[in-house]
């Protein structure tokens, strides 16, 4: 699965907490978001990992799931980058 996480800490520490476990299970593409291609398995046990991290009246993570055809219509401004979806042909994220 293609998910893009967002987050919102509120705490320093927690944020960096966050941000530590989220850049183990995908690629850091902005301030306080991740591109992430994980297994349900994997998502699970990354959910599980960020609940414990953030306190839930403070702080907020996002997922969004992307199919494949909303993947391959990504578009960005400015910068650009290449990114590999599972060991497919890299793409140009435009």
């Amino acid at each position: 699965m293609f998910i893009v996480v967002a987050y919102d800490v509120v705490e320093d520490r927690r944020r960096n907490k966050v941000f530590k476990a989220l850049k183990n299970h995908g690629r850091h593409v902005q301030y306080s978001v991740f591109e992430c291609e994980l297994r349900l398995n994997d998502l699970r046990r990354l959910q599980t990992q960020l609940t414990r991290l953030i306190n839930p009246g403070e702080d907020n993570v996002r997922f969004y799931f992307l199919d494949r055809d909303a993947v391959s219509r990504i578009e960005s401004l400015g910068k650009s980058r290449l990114v590999d979806l599972s060991g497919k042909q890299p793409f140009l994220i435009m």
